[in-house]
């Protein structure tokens, strides 16, 4: 990669963590809240409710954390990708860059792939630790649960394997938003409506591509 398409990705890199943090951040922590609860309230008809800093730990770093990312940023940035490419490519804007002999591929698609690549795994890292602070809240305040017992039990169950499972499923969800809507955009036809399917067509592969490849990743860290 050049050192401008590496400023160029970097610079997506910027707007869509900044586009799409405070969206993920009250997603995670509510998701977080949410889970504490639930499990919290199941686990306090067994007297258990000691254990749920491990529910909420391993939940959101292992499954929840990269898979809500991963959707918000299909709905925010992927859908975006499309339109983007799209009205470019309905404008002839992509037929003029082959013209002037640049690639479409390195000129727009790769500083895509890469900004996309690097941004879901470091906002699925801010999703598991903001998803974490909302179960240690309401672990805290209604379930009556120590802050300290919380971090101890969530630290005693968290393994080196859930992390990596985590930070694997958001690289590869990465690298599929944006190849899905850089393609759905490049394949856009027939004006503005034209625009607006490819753009619908992104957020719907990506969310069943993104379904499926997580069961198969946990499948086979598990197996």
């Amino acid at each position: 990669m050049t050192r401008r398409r590496l400023r160029d990705s970097l610079d997506l890199c910027y707007i869509y963590c900044t586009g799409s943090f405070t969206v993920t951040a009250v997603v995670a922590l509510f998701t977080g809240m949410i889970l504490a609860l639930n499990g919290g309230l199941s686990l306090q008809e067994l007297g258990q409710e000691s254990l749920i800093g491990r529910i909420v730990a391993v939940s959101l770093i292992r499954e929840m954390g990269p898979f809500m990312t991963a959707l918000i940023l299909t709905a925010s940035i992927g859908s975006g990708i499309a339109a983007e490419l799209g009205t470019m490519k309905i404008s002839e804007e992509i037929d003029a860059l082959r013209i002037m002999s640049i690639s479409p591929v390195r000129f727009l698609i790769l500083p895509r792939l890469v900004a996309l690549t690097l941004v879901t795994p470091v906002l699925t890292i801010f999703a598991g630790l903001i998803g974490i602070l909302g179960g240690i809240f309401v672990a805290h305040f209604q379930l009556g649960v120590g802050w300290m017992a919380f971090r101890n039990d969530a630290l005693e169950a968290l393994t080196l394997e859930d992390i990596q499972t985590g930070l694997f499923k958001s690289v590869v969800f990465g690298v599929t938003i944006a190849t899905v809507g850089c393609t759905q955009g490049l394949l856009t036809r027939g004006g503005a409506t034209g625009v607006g399917q490819a753009a619908r067509r992104a957020v719907v592969v990506s969310f069943l591509l993104i379904i499926i490849m997580g069961y198969y990743i946990s499948w086979s860290f598990l197996t």
